[in-house]
């Protein structure tokens, strides 16, 4: 895969993540105990053998720069190639504020005409699965498509969590005929992945064509406006599929790292997720401290009763404590015989003595970061 650089947009401003979102964009949050969305992406990029990646930023990324650093955790420090943070910036063609994702990618057109490979894999940040792109770009080389689309089969549909909900329709001989983006009454139930790979040279055409005529989105005004003179196909992927669309998707795809073959999916031993390191103690259980299907992150001091939960690194359960159902992140602390379920509590939350916090499996109560209650 030396012939390919991938390049993910971190834009994505799902309001529908409500508290998540307000201080970090959708790429830097916190996801599955130890890890953030951005390093699914990185890691699938680098288990492919693409060590060429440029991530397109727009607002809220001081998280995630502090996170990616170097690139070090991914072997993406190098001497040539490597992790190249694009920033927005202001110039006489650009202010610093991206109208949609053509404006984004065409602000970093300097990276991407100076990248040598052919071909490129477009990403964006907020779907989660666990795979390498080989396959994907080999069969889009054979089939001579302007675009490949990474798809999969959803059974599931609530139209209320739709975000960039792109569906596929095929004809005969595999071909995509027909887009339709977040459609009331979907036709299929095949729907994009948010990866899509090209020649270097078609996206700088598409780009540059989409910007000329004022058109902003990369799926709207490329993808569905052009779908019948296109050569889109499409690539089927089998796994688990996260889409990070909603609070409730968030909630409920966390929920499902606690079943061992979502969990051996999403983190299988084949295609480590790699990210960065703290250099924690293990986690400790204090007297009658105890979890019970739960994902525990390094760090950790249990001294009351965690259930069917996920918590980050750093967490304090204070001595009769309950935590039920429910997703506490890093250097969080929650105080003696404080009752949480079904709660979703942000980085540095602060929950005091005898606190009785609950939401409900439809609709998880999020604490913002740094809340004290």
């Amino acid at each position: 895969m030396e012939n390919a650089f991938g390049l993910i947009y971190t834009g994505d401003a799902s309001m529908q993540l409500r508290d998540l979102t307000f201080s970090r964009s959708v790429a830097a949050v916190p996801f599955g105990g130890r890890y953030r969305t951005i390093d699914f992406m990185l890691s699938d990029l680098v288990n492919t053998g693409i060590y060429n990646v440029g991530i397109i930023a727009q607002r809220n990324y001081h998280s995630l720069m502090d996170h990616l650093e170097s690139g070090k955790e991914w072997d993406l420090h190098r001497k040539r190639d490597g992790l190249f943070i694009l920033p927005p910036f202001v110039t006489h063609d650009n202010t610093g504020v991206y109208k949609g994702t053509i404006d984004a990618i065409r602000s970093c057109m300097g990276y991407i005409r100076r990248s040598s490979q052919k071909y490129v894999v477009l990403m964006g940040s907020h779907t989660i699965y666990n795979t390498t792109y080989n396959e994907m770009i080999r069969s889009h080389i054979e089939s001579g498509a302007d675009i490949t689309i990474m798809y999969n089969r959803v059974e599931d549909y609530d139209m209320s969590e739709q975000f960039d909900d792109l569906r596929l329709k095929f004809d005969a001989n595999g071909r995509v005929i027909d887009l339709a983006l977040n459609p009331a009454q979907p036709e299929t139930n095949l729907c994009s992945c948010d990866a899509f790979v090209m020649e270097k040279s078609t996206l700088e055409y598409l780009v540059e064509d989409a910007f000329a005529h004022a058109r902003y989105d990369f799926m709207s005004d490329v993808l569905v406006r052009n779908v019948k003179e296109l050569n889109i196909r499409g690539w089927e992927y089998k796994g688990y599929v996260a889409r990070l669309n909603s609070l409730n998707g968030y909630y409920r795809h966390n929920m499902a790292l606690l079943d061992k073959a979502v969990s051996k999916d999403l983190f299988s031993s084949e295609h480590p997720i790699y990210t960065k390191i703290k250099d924690e103690f293990p986690a400790v259980y204090v007297g009658e401290g105890k979890a019970i299907n739960s994902i525990v992150a390094d760090g950790c001091i249990i001294e009351g009763r965690v259930e069917n939960s996920v918590l980050f690194r750093g967490v304090h359960v204070s001595p009769g404590a309950i935590v039920k159902n429910s997703i506490v992140m890093q250097a969080a602390d929650i105080g003696e015989d404080s009752y949480l379920d079904y709660m979703i509590l942000d980085k540095g939350v602060s929950v005091g003595r005898g606190r009785n916090l609950s939401g409900h499996g439809s609709y998880p109560v999020i604490l913002r970061k740094g809340t004290k209650v």
